[in-house]
């Protein structure tokens, strides 16, 4: 039997672009289709970051190849049977995968780290603890 090799560490995907990051807190929240990821980017940094459709798609594109997005095929995985008319089936729908999860946790312990390394330095107003 072929011997499986090891699936790689969270780390391995560090530092992370902001766009990926983005993506991956907008999908911690559940599962999204694109048009709905941009908006929920948008409303959560009040429009400092607005991602476009193009820049979205090739994201998502590498998210899914890399293992930290599925696409969700059944409708049943997107919604419960009484909201299943309200859902265009056109539309894709990405959930995180469990390695997608851990690669936004531990961007998210790489980012608090620097902010307290700023916070140490005085660069941020806040305990230096």
């Amino acid at each position: 039997m072929a011997r499986l090799e090891n699936p790689p560490s969270a780390e391995s995907f560090l530092p992370l672009t902001a766009v990926v990051f983005e993506i991956l807190l907008a999908l911690s929240g559940g599962d999204l289709h694109g048009y709905d990821i941009m908006r929920e980017v948008e409303g959560r940094t009040s429009g400092r970051v607005s991602l476009h459709a193009g820049t979205l798609y090739r994201a998502l594109h590498r998210l899914l190849r890399a293992g930290l997005v599925r696409e969700l095929d059944e409708l049943e995985e997107r919604v419960s049977a009484a909201d299943a008319a309200n859902v265009d089936e056109r539309r894709r729908y990405y959930a995180l995968t469990r390695l997608g999860r851990s690669v936004a946790v531990a961007e998210a312990q790489r980012l608090a780290s620097q902010v307290t390394a700023a916070r140490q330095r005085r660069l941020l107003k806040g305990s230096a603890s």
